[in-house]
């Protein structure tokens, strides 16, 4: 793909909106190149592929910015399509990478030397049903990962929630953001009511809310008091990290809120009086087509998972682990049980 003037949109205060793109059904993701007195710091460069290195030596030519010229590059959160860059574009300009503590530590632990994520992953989702035969296609698609977020950032700058941050030749005061991704951080500049949230709060798709093991225990339950921490700032433009930037903030996380609460509500009534594995919520919701797209099984098991466990928190419905070889002789090397299944202990209606 090859930077055209659809790639790119000119903001207010000589910011740029660039459209990176992704191989996944989101097209693209939004990185940001904010000026300063000399430079520029960039946002969220995007997921590394080839197409992505050749997008943005054309997307920097187009505008005469020098590799040079980025001075900074600052990270949202730890996923790959706003991570997978830092550390190739830190290669090109020497700039010092910006993320907070569990942001690297997450990048670390899913994308070290001696990973063992894609397993512990594989049979946390398995402990939940996951069809065996789904097994080895889990355990590569999340392996696949590891080259496209190399090189990682060789120096890196932890940011602190609750600190001011200049870039932009603006003072951002710096929040944090749970449940999407551990230590998202969210920039609001106070004077001029624009929020960069990354994708803490998106137009038009809720941003994935995804149980992980080793992660958020409740990372819906986090989500949920997120929005509603967020929820009495006075923003006039949010810029998020997928879709445009829009200044429906207070109503988008309305939205979101009640997004979730029917889904709550939905899963509970797929529930029904079975008992089932979140393996098979998933596929009664979302359908067994995603059994050939291991990337978007992923997202829709790991948010089923996270739904269940907040539906227990709210004790309407009780977790049922099974052990006996009946179960299906999951590895129990996470200390999980051989299989984990829900009930439901009282209606929603």
């Amino acid at each position: 793909m090859i930077a055209n003037i659809q790639s790119i949109t000119q903001l207010e205060d000589g910011w740029l909106q660039v459209r990176v793109p992704l191989p996944f059904s989101l097209k693209w993701v939004n990185a940001y190149l904010l000026p300063e007195a000399e430079g520029w710091t960039l946002i969220d460069p995007g997921l590394r592929t080839e197409e992505t290195e050749a997008f943005w030596g054309a997307v920097l030519s187009e505008q005469d910015i020098g590799w040079q010229d980025i001075k900074a590059i600052v990270l949202t959160h730890h996923h790959p399509d706003h991570y997978g860059m830092a550390g190739w574009f830190q290669e090109q300009t020497g700039a010092k990478v910006y993320l907070s503590q569990a942001a690297l530590n997450s990048a670390e632990r899913l994308w070290g030397e001696n990973e063992i994520f894609s397993e512990q992953l594989t049979q946390a989702f398995l402990c939940h049903g996951l069809a065996q035969e789904l097994t080895e296609d889990m355990r590569e698609h999340m392996r696949g990962f590891r080259e496209r977020v190399s090189p990682q950032p060789a120096e890196t700058v932890i940011l602190q929630p609750g600190t001011i941050f200049r870039m932009g030749l603006v003072d951002w005061e710096i929040y944090s953001g749970e449940g999407h991704a551990p230590g998202h951080l969210i920039f609001y500049d106070r004077a001029s009511g624009r929020l960069l949230c990354g994708d803490q709060v998106l137009p038009d798709i809720s941003p994935n809310i995804g149980w992980m093991p080793g992660g958020d225990p409740d990372p819906l339950g986090s989500f949920l008091i997120s929005l509603q921490e967020l929820l009495p700032l006075e923003v006039g433009m949010v810029f998020p990290g997928h879709r445009n930037p829009f200044p429906q903030y207070r109503q988008r996380i309305q939205e979101l809120l009640e997004h979730h609460e029917r889904r709550l509500v939905k899963m509970t009534e797929l529930l029904g009086e079975e008992e089932r594995s979140a393996f098979e919520l998933c596929e009664l919701m979302f359908g067994t087509k995603l059994r050939g797209n291991t990337h978007n099984l992923r997202f829709a098991l790991a948010e089923t998972i996270a739904h269940l466990i907040q539906l227990e928190q709210r004790k309407l419905i009780a977790r049922v682990e099974l052990d006996d070889e009946s179960a299906g002789g999951v590895s129990e090397s996470l200390g999980e049980p051989r299989l984990i299944r829900y009930r439901r202990i009282i209606s929603l209606a």
